[in-house]
């Protein structure tokens, strides 16, 4: 979801939640009164702040291998202890687990799991196995 626009159609197409690869004030703003919860993408400790601001405490790092990575979860910890992520962009069966030994990581993202033609194709079988497989990555 992009804009106040966007917002309000995935809302009445009966969306549970939000995601956004970014945020505005906007759209913050008006996340605030939507009836579905709202997880808003940030890359910066600036982005971070107007979200922590508003009330927000959980928010999507985006893209979290790009704006650095691991690292960058550990530095954000520090000033923001009571704000948790789910870092999405570069995660991968191979950095997972250091993603999610992370204590302010509640869970991931990552589009291995989901390839743009398995869905096309409806292979659910293989979007099923690959989803099971990164499970097991956390066990």
């Amino acid at each position: 979801v992009l804009d106040e626009q966007m917002l309000a159609a995935a809302v009445a197409a009966g969306a549970q939640f939000i995601v956004t690869p970014g945020s505005t004030r906007e759209l913050l703003l008006a996340a605030l009164d939507s009836p579905v919860p709202l997880l808003p993408g940030v890359s910066s400790a600036s982005e971070l702040m107007i979200g922590y601001a508003l009330g927000y405490r959980r928010f999507k790092l985006f893209p979290a291998e790009v704006c650095g990575g691991v690292a960058a979860l550990k530095a954000l910890a520090g000033p923001f202890g009571g704000v948790r992520f789910c870092p999405t962009g570069g995660i991968t069966p191979d950095n997972l687990q250091r993603y999610m030994a992370q204590p302010n990581v509640m869970c991931v993202g990552g589009t291995w799991m989901f390839q743009r033609e398995w869905v096309e194709q409806g292979d659910w079988a293989r979007i099923r196995q690959c989803s099971a497989e990164a499970l097991q990555l956390l066990e």
